[in-house]
């Protein structure tokens, strides 16, 4: 892949829809929850399995599969990825039981680490310097879209259909796109001549993610202080520890710590996390509060929460064109900006806020967002070598997934412990007849948002300061 391959936007055509359906399938079952828990007589604190073990099985693997990607070549295991990630969504749509739904949730988050992991990769080893900021705005915005329209997406089908089928929909999207990969991706090349797997850092980081996440999403239904959780906080302490270690001994590091030394990367990685943390505190408590604070239908939810997607699709490749033209870092950073803003915005809602308010902050967000995301993602693969291209993007990758379950972690906690506090009592769902106690710990949840974007706000000026040197 080179500068000047022809099939190049075919190929960004091509892996920017699994990129979509990856991220997609991280955020539409949050408002078919209610449903779903019903159907499968299971109680709520259950059914947020299904996303958290999604998200759990994505992180634990990425940087694994990017390595993979290194090695054997990026497309090589993208390819593969997409048909397992295919058969998990025919699997997780089949409405049978809990259990099996979960085994779905884990064979698509298996494909799905194994395609974002080589996403930017593949893009920034077929784009030139020159159209790299467009090619990264379009995936940028196949990524973040798919991220932030699940809840919008999922309203939209569940208006008309089972719960099945938003899983479903990935089969026939999924199958044109292999069907086009075929045409247009190009024999896989490896940029790692070394094929020796990190072991012990592979197993070291998938116990750390899967025994803190375990850990804090068990906390949530039994108290973060009690055995179990406590169990998972040492075990994912230790876990770093090894990991930190391992890679430091290690001749073909799974994440070699050297990149973090290249501090515009080490910047954005952070800042990606933050501005996903902060989204995932809009993707978790809208629905709550556009379906259940204010008593909308799913479609009606849905039809609001596509705002946020829809937006972004538009702003997406634009802010990809004005990373080639212009400092990248100052694009990320008015970006942030606007985040910030539209944080603070939520606070203006309550049970009798017009929707124009809703509509007019969610905007303000979508544009924000759609700014960040593909001059930031420029900036973090322009900087480093073509042989850590894999590790690069699957880092990137991480970032993101890492910001998706910390922020359906966080939001859920902060709402939950202020609500808990005010009622005097445990609470862990929406309680009908008292919905002020959702707006005061939504209000809270959203400061706490502000602050995030804030520290990736600090990121990027300092990210910016590097690129003048």
């Amino acid at each position: 892949m080179n500068e000047v391959e022809p099939r190049r936007w075919w190929i960004l055509i091509s892996i920017g829809i699994f990129a979509f359906m990856s991220n997609l399938d991280a955020s539409i079952v949050n408002i078919a929850m209610p449903i779903m828990a019903k159907q499968l007589a299971i109680p709520m604190n259950q059914i947020e399995w299904v996303v958290s073990i999604y998200l759990i099985v994505v992180s634990a693997l990425l940087l694994f599969f990017g390595k993979l990607g290194d090695m054997y070549g990026k497309i090589k295991v993208f390819r593969l990825g997409t048909v397992i990630f295919i058969i998990g969504s025919f699997l997780s749509g089949i409405q049978w039981t809990f259990n099996f739904l979960l085994m779905g949730r884990i064979i698509q988050g298996l494909g799905s680490a194994m395609t974002l992991s080589n996403t930017y990769g593949i893009t920034t080893a077929t784009f030139g310097i020159k159209e790299r900021g467009r090619a990264m705005g379009l995936i940028g915005t196949f990524v973040a879209f798919g991220a932030v329209a699940g809840p919008g997406i999922g309203g939209l089908v569940l208006s008309q259909l089972s719960w099945g089928y938003i899983f479903w929909i990935n089969v026939p999207l999924g199958i044109f796109a292999v069907i086009l990969g075929q045409f247009v991706l190009p024999k896989s090349a490896a940029q790692s001549t070394d094929k020796k797997i990190d072991w012990p850092g592979f197993i070291s980081f998938a116990l750390l993610i899967v025994s803190f996440f375990l850990a804090i999403f068990l906390g949530q239904e039994v108290g973060y202080f009690t055995p179990i959780p406590v169990i998972g906080y040492v075990i994912a302490l230790i876990s770093i520890i090894w990991f930190i270690r391992a890679e430091r001994r290690s001749k073909t590091p799974l994440m070699p710590l050297s990149i973090f030394k290249i501090k515009p990367f080490s910047y954005g990685v952070g800042a990606a996390i933050l501005i996903f943390l902060s989204n995932f505190f809009t993707v978790v408590l809208m629905p709550f509060y556009l379906e259940d604070a204010r008593h909308l239908s799913a479609g009606q939810a849905g039809l609001l929460l596509i705002i946020f997607p829809v937006v972004m699709m538009i702003v997406g490749p634009i802010s990809g064109v004005l990373a080639d033209r212009f400092d990248p870092a100052k694009i990320v950073t008015l970006g942030l900006s606007l985040v910030a803003v539209s944080q603070l915005g939520y606070w203006f809602l309550d049970l009798n806020s017009p929707l124009w308010v809703y509509i007019t902050v969610t905007v303000v967000m979508a544009v924000g967002t759609g700014l960040f995301q593909s001059p930031n993602s420029d900036i973090v693969m322009s900087v480093v070598g073509k042989d850590q291209l894999g590790s690069a993007g699957s880092i990137n990758a991480l970032a993101r997934n890492i910001g998706m379950v910390s922020g359906t972690a966080l939001s859920t906690t902060v709402l939950f412990t202020v609500m808990s506090m005010l009622a005097h009592t445990k609470v862990t769902t929406y309680l009908p007849t008292q919905p002020g106690l959702f707006i005061s710990g939504m209000h809270v949840a959203f400061t706490a948002s502000f602050i995030l974007i804030v520290m990736a706000i600090w990121l990027s000026l300092k990210q910016g300061q590097m690129n003048l040197k």
